[in-house]
């Protein structure tokens, strides 16, 4: 259990560190659409779909790594929480067509790019 926590706090570390910077990188250049946090959670869902397809491929790896990269690192990169207070904000200034194409484009977008990410691993390691 204590390597298990220990995967998981540094991953979240490494994570939420990425998030963060990808939002001072980024929020700026269009305040009206948090660029960040939208980055954030499609890089992650990218992720995430080359981290199942891999450790499906790997199932003999220590499951600290599975719990590192996924729940950890990637859990902490993207966010639900911080695009749901992004979106309720554009609601309460009355900003619905921003709040619903920022909801659009984090949800359409991270299931596409979840695809993406298991597709792209398959590719990589079919057979030549």
């Amino acid at each position: 259990m204590g390597w298990a926590i220990a995967a998981i706090t540094l991953g979240a570390s490494f994570g939420a560190l990425g998030r963060w910077g990808l939002s001072l990188w980024l929020n700026p250049l269009a305040p009206q659409l948090p660029l960040g946090t939208l980055a954030a959670n499609l890089v992650g869902g990218y992720l995430v779909g080359l981290a199942l397809a891999f450790f499906t491929s790997h199932a003999s790896l220590a499951p600290e790594w599975r719990l590192f990269a996924i729940t950890g690192f990637l859990g902490g990169l993207t966010t639900f929480s911080t695009f749901s207070a992004e979106v309720v904000g554009m609601l309460l200034k009355g900003q619905m067509a921003w709040a619903l194409a920022t909801a659009g484009l984090h949800m359409l977008g991270s299931f596409l790019m979840t695809a993406a990410g298991i597709y792209t691993f398959q590719w990589m390691v079919r057979p030549a």
